[in-house]
């Protein structure tokens, strides 16, 4: 099981890559911050809006230093069916994991058994190989990039700034919380 603060599950898998197929461990992003996106599948409604919002910002997860990568239980194959057919998903440029085991999807406790597919777990993985932050919806619920980014951009701002919190919405540039007893019963 996944638990914030603790070791990332490792993995070596397939993935569909700039018209490639690679191997990628969770060890080759060692001092980067990873973005682990896991999807339902290729090929459908919901997943298309979330991969292309990811593609359009990928620029901005890449100034961060983190690497997105995103995983379903489809073959590398069907991932490069998806790349070639699809428009939207013409403009990822980031590794896409295959996952049609379901190892990975299991390690990282998004597996829907009696379907084979992966709920729309998002997972931040400092440069240590850290869960700092985790996040699991529904197949329906889509995610937001934009919040993905603020949510990175303050696990990294509390690595940099120890003993210091990012309250609610917090975005770069705005003030932190010094925690400590002076401030119980004062917000």
């Amino acid at each position: 099981m996944v638990k914030i603060n603790h070791p990332a599950p490792q993995f070596e898998l397939e993935a569909y890559h700039k018209d490639q197929i690679v191997k990628v461990k969770l060890d080759d992003y060692k001092g980067k911050w990873v973005v682990l996106f896991f999807y339902p599948a290729d090929f459908t409604f919901v997943c298309p809006t979330e991969l292309g919002e990811l593609a359009d910002n990928y620029t901005q997860f890449q100034k961060l230093e983190a690497e997105v990568l995103s995983a379903s239980t489809d073959t590398v194959f069907v991932h490069k069916a998806w790349h070639d057919t699809s428009p939207t998903i013409k403009k990822i440029h980031f590794p896409m994991l295959a996952d049609p085991a379901g190892t990975l999807s299991r390690d990282y406790g998004v597996m829907i058994e009696e379907a084979g597919l992966a709920l729309r777990g998002t997972f931040i993985i400092d440069p240590d190989g850290i869960v700092k932050s985790f996040e699991v919806n529904d197949t329906s619920i889509g995610r937001s990039s934009e919040e993905l980014i603020r949510k990175l951009e303050a696990a990294q701002f509390v690595r940099e700034h120890g003993g210091e919190a990012c309250p609610a919405s917090w975005k770069p540039g705005e003030k932190a919380l010094k925690t400590g007893l002076d401030l119980v019963g004062k917000i």
